[in-house]
């Protein structure tokens, strides 16, 4: 005799084989966000997409007091790039965050800390919003549409979010101190 299972969207281990709605809302958010951070990395390090390249970056990171500024750039713009990939695919989720985290709480520290809150005044708006969605991400989750779903990190929670935001504020604080 044969069943026939009715979808349950209220019931977490009943899903449609191709993903749910949250799945794929997951996967879309992941895929612009992560995108957007590897592009930014790019500008760093290529300077494509209207970045202006890691020596004149690294200028700038060494005006900021980072020396030498080249290396530093790099370290930046391959944390956003390998973020940014990271949280797209879903791999080393909790790993990728931590990168995007670093590198905004140093921006945070150096670049938009004096402003205030909002971007217009040069605040501190944008850096947080990218700090909260990566964490969010951690603790959330990847979703069933990512390379990381068949690792218990995958499924997000408590230690993946504190995951990120410890080594994303140890790698912080670490690079402010050199």
């Amino acid at each position: 005799m044969t069943t026939t299972r009715t979808y349950r969207p209220d019931r977490a281990t009943d899903r449609p084989a191709l993903g749910s709605a949250a799945d794929w809302g997951l996967l879309l958010i992941r895929l612009t966000f992560g995108l957007l951070m590897a592009g930014h990395g790019a500008q760093k390090l290529f300077g494509i997409l209207g970045g202006q390249g890691l020596t004149a970056t690294g200028k700038g990171f060494e005006s900021l007091g980072y020396r030498p500024g080249k290396v530093f750039a790099a370290i930046g713009g391959l944390s956003e790039l390998l973020g940014g990939l990271g949280l797209a695919v879903g791999l080393l989720t909790p790993l990728a965050a931590a990168a995007l985290i670093g590198v905004m709480i140093n921006a945070m520290a150096l670049v938009t800390g004096r402003g205030g809150l909002w971007e217009s005044e040069g605040g501190v708006e944008y850096n947080v919003c990218i700090t909260v969605v990566a964490l969010g991400i951690a603790a959330i989750g990847p979703g069933r549409l990512a390379l990381d779903r068949f690792f218990p990190w995958g499924r997000g929670g408590w230690w993946p979010a504190a995951v990120a935001l410890g080594l994303g504020g140890i790698g912080a604080a670490i690079t402010l101190n050199l």
